[in-house]
């Protein structure tokens, strides 16, 4: 109880919540309206400043959405998180404002987007409002009745078909004859603006808790140029299609020349074509008379974009702009095999464009943080970007924890509030070995694991056992276990279980917490001797009861858990060469077992075919949710879909072998397994430094190539069947004997490898 209480004391403090403490002010909106769905409102607010201070800080709330203006310059762009990291409380965002201030008169304008509409990904308070502080030296900047406030008539609704019960956004409609004009700048006239209400104080509800945002605001990459468009021209009426470069989140821009009234209308291929079998996000916009330009704020994604635009208006330009997650794809991987190079680039690509408030399974039809996809996702960031990617795989942990029910209970979407439903084997991946762990062993954020350990608990010691050593299977809301079909649900919750408990026991020895580390080592044992007894019939793992095809899935969850001992490994093979009914989100696990269980080839040889489809489709940049597109997909077949993706970190972690072995690599390992991969390499950005590991083998040996950043130590690790290995040529191993050297302390043989530590420095390994 000791440790428990002292868990979440910490966890109450080091989340960064912010109630009442530090706020001034009040929420503020206009009389009018304050709760219709997909409301737009202005504020503006005139000050003097007579000093300026070298800082100044704004703290801002909405619900759900803000930009940002000081004297007409543009800050924020698409401010503000879908709420929440609880199911009540509410985020804000602390921005720099120092540079855009001058002396003397400024005035401070916010546009706020209230969706006004729960969704899979977002919330609703219910109430649309702001809340601002900010101090300038002596002078106080707080959201009060002494704000200007009015609604924004030119945002409307575009008519039907609105986007699915999924998403909380709504389509936008501007009626630029209705436009407040250069509202944001210094001179602008505001007497048609009324005074704001005060609706509430910080900390009421309905937004209740304040909590610091836990990401960086959006990368903006500009405004940019379609290719192979030259204007200006006038419309035919036809529909211009404009091509991006990849799949990416952008806000279409217009410039045009018309007469009052024409309605044109904005989309991409990802709602005309590839919407996952639901209505998702478009744009509408009505003229006014003369030269116009206009940007729809309401994000949309996809390969190409439909501008339909009325015959007769004169197309001046048409460009996006492009944002997404602050972070830079700094991760790579190129090998001598062009397929698995296509793979890892397109699974980085839709890792992506699947980031942004929260992971999301897919940017068009839900946004949705299915907490099953985000494990995937979030071992696919450490690989494939910068560590700054991290903060949104914390988010993700913090508000699936934060969402836990009263009776200890996990759920997912989250944050979400017209879906509730228990996912368990969703629930065990996240809070064990390839989630919360895994995140820790990349990050070494000790602390976020310890706040959150005491939560994954909980929600493990709702699990009952049964008669015979192993766990009764928890069907929650939704017995899931994974798309398609021939699903052995009972292996399958079985092993999640097994692989929440190994990271739960880590966790325990990392945090000292000795009992509780004896008693889940203790129970693994147990287990383990109790699944293979009762599920092992000599050919395959399979419940007693279960009269489908032998399920791949749980084969690979045996082997990547450590359940299937090696004697079994060829038994399991024939079962991958025979079998294949796990998803792409499963299929991970699959290539990873191959690995681990050094078939390496036939890992390759599997992973090509399941997903050679998708991989070589030249239409698509990105991954798909399922084996197909549409009806031969599953769940609605979205073609952005980064659960499919972990192939990506199997080519990365296994083939080329950059694994962490302390948290924070601090200590890490690099083991490659080549296959038939005549040469490969990858670099990762980790918290301790760029990684850099290549390979490159022929008949005779191989050559590795590797950096070791300052402060670490580096494992290096050589198939034992090279009996000679000079390190920077220097012999460490002559005729399967070591040499004493200043380079190598010495050697271990281990699971058939020749190991050795190797210190900061570049570093190239010969063996033959």
């Amino acid at each position: 109880m000791k440790y428990l209480f002292t868990f979440l004391l910490l966890s109450f403090i080091s989340f960064q919540v912010d109630s009442k403490e530090g706020w001034k002010g009040n929420w503020i909106s206009t009389m009018t309206n304050q709760n219709q769905t997909n409301s737009w409102l202005g504020y503006r607010k005139s000050i003097v400043i007579a000093e300026l201070p070298q800082l100044i800080t704004a703290k801002i709330a909405v619900d759900s959405k803000y930009w940002l203006w000081i004297n007409g310059e543009p800050v924020v762009l698409e401010g503000g998180l879908k709420r929440g990291p609880t199911p009540n409380d509410t985020y804000y965002d602390e921005v720099d404002l120092s540079k855009y201030f001058k002396k003397g008169k400024n005035v401070i304008a916010i546009l706020v987007w209230f969706f006004g509409k729960d969704g899979f990904s977002h919330n609703s308070s219910g109430k649309a409002g702001l809340l601002f502080n900010c101090q300038i030296g002596n002078l106080s900047v707080n959201s009060d009745k002494n704000w200007k406030c009015k609604l924004m008539p030119e945002f409307q609704t575009a008519a039907l078909p609105i986007p699915n019960f999924r998403l909380s956004e709504s389509n936008i409609l501007y009626d630029a004859r209705l436009s407040q004009g250069n509202w944001q700048q210094l001179d602008y006239d505001d007497s048609t603006m009324t005074p704001a209400l005060e609706i509430g104080a910080p900390g009421d509800s309905p937004w209740n808790r304040l909590v610091k945002r836990a990401i960086p605001q959006w990368k903006d990459y500009g405004l940019k140029d379609y290719p192979n468009l030259k204007f200006p021209f006038v419309s035919k009426g036809d529909t211009i299609v404009c091509d991006l470069p990849y799949n990416a989140q952008i806000t279409p821009y217009l410039e045009i020349d018309a007469k009052e009234g024409e309605r044109i209308r904005i989309c991409t291929d990802n709602y005309l074509i590839y919407n996952g079998s639901s209505e998702t996000i478009r744009a509408e916009y009505i003229t006014k008379q003369g030269p116009q330009r206009y940007e729809n704020l309401g994000w949309m994604n996809g390969h190409k974009v439909f501008y339909f635009i009325p015959k007769g208006v004169k197309v001046l330009s048409l460009k996006y702009r492009e944002s997404g997650f602050d972070c830079s794809l700094s991760g790579s991987f190129k090998s001598s095999d062009v397929f698995f190079n296509d793979l890892w680039k397109k699974a980085q690509r839709t890792l992506y464009v699947t980031m942004r408030d929260t992971y999301m399974d897919c940017p068009e039809r839900e946004r949705a943080q299915w907490t099953g996809d985000a494990v995937n996702q979030s071992a696919q960031a450490f690989y494939a970007l910068s560590t700054s990617s991290a903060e949104l795989s914390k988010k993700w942990l913090h508000e699936l924890m934060g969402w836990q029910r009263k009776d200890g209970s996990i759920y997912a979407p989250v944050p979400s509030s017209n879906w509730k439903s228990e996912l368990p084997c969703q629930v065990l991946a996240s809070i064990g070995y390839y989630g919360l762990w895994n995140y820790y062993l990349h990050s070494g954020d000790k602390q976020t694991l310890s706040e959150l350990y005491p939560k994954a608990k909980r929600y493990l010691d709702l699990w009952e056992k049964d008669s015979s050593g192993t766990m009764k299977v928890r069907k929650g809301d939704w017995t899931w276990g994974d798309w398609g079909y021939d699903r052995d649900i009972n292996l399958i919750y079985n092993l999640w279980y097994y692989i929440a408990v190994q990271g739960m026991y880590h966790s325990a020895l990392e945090l000292k917490l000795p009992n509780d580390a004896a008693k889940y080592k203790k129970f693994m044992k147990e287990f383990e001797l109790s699944f293979n007894k009762q599920y092992w019939n000599g050919a395959a793992y399979r419940s007693l009861d279960y009269k489908d095809k032998t399920d791949d899935r749980a084969q690979a969850l045996a082997v990547v858990s450590g359940i299937a001992a090696k004697s079994k490994y060829s038994s399991i093979l024939k079962v991958f060469k025979t079998e294949e009914h796990a998803s792409p989100y499963m299929e991970k696990y699959v290539f990873e077992a191959m690995f681990k269980m050094r078939m390496e080839n036939e890992a390759l040889d599997r992973h090509r075919k399941r997903f050679s489809s998708m991989v070589n489709d030249r239409r698509f940049t990105t991954l798909f949710e399922g084996w197909g597109i549409g009806k031969e997909g599953f769940g609605g077949g979205t073609v952005n879909h980064s659960w499919s993706g972990g192939g990506l970190i199997v080519l990365s972690q296994n083939l080329c072998g950059i694994a962490p072995v302390a948290p924070g690599y601090k200590v890490f390992q690099v083991i490659p397994q080549p296959g038939y991969i005549k040469w490969a390499a990858a670099k990762i950005e980790t918290v301790s430094g760029e990684i850099e590991a290549s390979f490159n083998q022929d008949l005779v040996g191989i050559a590795i190539n590797t950096s070791i950043p300052k402060t670490t130590k580096g494992i290096i690790g050589i198939e034992a069947k090279h009996k000679n290995i000079t390190v920077n040529d220097i012999v460490i191993i002559r005729d399967g004997k070591f040499v004493k050297n200043k380079l190598v302390e010495g050697i271990v043989e281990e699971n058939s490898y020749v190991k050795f530590s190797l210190n900061p420095g570049s570093w190239k390994i010969v063996a033959h």
